[in-house]
């Protein structure tokens, strides 16, 4: 938080409750001015409009970017454009990198090119790397230009790395010394900063070329006599880096493994090149997250929830029509036994409880493997073993609590063979489920795909089209 805010951050809620009041104030305000005939109308409105306009300014002025991000996203279209436009030019970059991508598109529409410009050169070029593949072409390319030598390296470096790399999270800016200097010498040097990188917490020790040979710790630094040398404790080999290449999810598992704050990232000649911080990393995990909760859902990307009705719509349509599809399948699954439906009216009453429960328990297992696929849990060969214990969960689970529903129909309808059918069909189609919650996603993987995109779309159709059959197809057999 800034120095200036003296809220906690879970205030963020109330800070959105207030600049929500002070727009509504606004809004009543001016149409009553706007009703009243007076001398001098037109002056009036203009004072009370800047009146409202200063106080609703200096609100967001004492806010965190990340904070502003957070009332733009939760304000519909046309109050979001007008709060933008009362947020400070130079806190322009900041706030673009901290709102969804989805929201960010709608502020990058109002902006002129020379806007655009003036906000992005406030920015390092790891975060300008992050933000460029918003940015119209002419923009970049006028910021390019703008760099020194180093700043255009470091950009295309940001720029040439996969997304889900460690290249395209690392940052350039951090502390570098030589082993061959005493303590106080780096202590006086760091008093010449203004302030050191964020989640500064090591100095990183390089020779004349730029390779790294250990680690300083601030600890270190701070207890031990100023006058040893840094070579004498700093930590060397083996330091945890990663190379621009590594993946980042594997990346992030080793900082929640180590409990890393920050760490090097080095080319393959051992050169640091950057770093990757605990800041870089969160920021990753909770994008992945909701991309993962999102792709379950069938959704193809964020979505702003001010967005307008079509761009919803493009956004849903894809896995709507595949459970359209779905959903007919089922219907003629169930059309396929109108006949012993009517002679027995108790199936319509009991067949959405075997397809409810088996889709619940296939959300189930996808999900825990999604989750053992993201953190590198599970490798492809692993298939056959994972399935064969969930089909043994499954067979647990459909003898207990199918058992269980069959006494309960036996009971109800005063028929064993029902009870006996009920069993049978759910856990079978436990055992269905299981079975996909397995294989989706693991071919998917196998496939190169994204294993968790649509998942319990594609679960819930084999689940309810399955359960009917399975359930449906034992009563004829057995009850008819």
């Amino acid at each position: 938080m800034t120095e200036h805010d003296d809220h906690h951050p879970d205030d963020v809620q109330q800070h959105l409750r207030e600049v929500q009041e002070l727009l509504a104030r606004q809004k009543v305000v001016e149409e009553l001015v706007h009703r009243q005939d007076m001398p001098r109308h037109e002056l009036v409105e203009n004072l009370v409009h800047k009146q409202h306009e200063v106080g609703l300014r200096a609100k967001l002025d004492a806010l965190h970017p990340a904070d502003i991000a957070y009332i733009l996203e939760a304000l519909p279209l046309d109050e979001r454009l007008y709060v933008w436009e009362l947020v400070k030019a130079e806190r322009d970059g900041e706030i673009l990198l901290e709102v969804s991508d989805a929201v960010r598109e709608s502020l990058i529409e109002t902006m002129a090119p020379e806007e655009l410009k003036a906000a992005a050169e406030t920015l390092d070029a790891d975060e300008l790397a992050d933000l460029a593949p918003d940015l119209p072409p002419e923009v970049i390319q006028d910021v390019f230009q703008s760099l020194d030598s180093e700043g255009r390296e470091q950009l295309r470096a940001a720029m040439s790395y996969p997304e889900d790399s460690v290249g395209a999270l690392m940052d350039f800016d951090m502390v570098t010394v030589r082993e061959d200097v005493s303590l106080e010498v780096v202590l006086r040097y760091l008093r010449l900063f203004d302030d050191l990188p964020d989640h500064t917490d090591k100095l990183f020790v390089i020779d004349r070329d730029e390779h790294l040979k250990g680690i300083l710790t601030l600890e270190s630094l701070l207890i031990t006599d100023p006058e040893t040398s840094v070579a004498d404790v700093m930590r060397r080999e083996p330091v945890i880096s990663f190379t621009p290449e590594d993946d980042a999810g594997e990346a992030a598992q080793a900082f929640e493994r180590y409990d890393l704050v920050s760490a090097p990232v080095i080319d393959k000649d051992k050169r640091l090149i950057g770093r990757l911080t605990v800041a870089d990393v969160v920021d990753y995990i909770r994008e992945e997250s909701e991309a993962e909760i999102l792709s379950h859902a069938g959704l193809r990307e964020e979505e702003d929830i001010f967005a307008s009705v079509w761009d919803s719509v493009k956004n849903r349509w894809a896995w709507l029509a595949v459970n359209l599809v779905t959903a007919f399948v089922a219907s003629r699954v169930i059309g396929m036994f109108e006949g012993s439906i009517e002679k027995l009216v108790a199936l319509a009453a009991l067949m959405p409880i075997v397809a409810g429960i088996g889709g619940n328990s296939g959300n189930q297992t996808i999900t825990m493997i999604v989750r053992a696929i993201a953190m590198g849990q599970v490798e492809p060969s692993a298939m056959q073993r994972l399935l064969k214990k969930e089909l043994s969960v499954a067979l647990v689970n459909g003898l207990i609590w199918g058992g269980m529903l069959g006494i309960i129909a036996w009971s109800l309808y005063g028929s064993g063979s029902l009870g006996l059918v009920m069993t049978a069909a759910m856990t079978l189609n436990l055992l269905l489920a299981a079975s996909a919650g397995v294989l989706i996603p693991m071919l998917r993987q196998r496939l190169g795909a994204d294993p968790a995109i649509g998942g319990s779309v594609m679960i819930t159709a084999l689940t309810d089209s399955g359960g009917f059959f399975i359930f449906l197809g034992l009563a004829t057999l057995f009850l008819l």
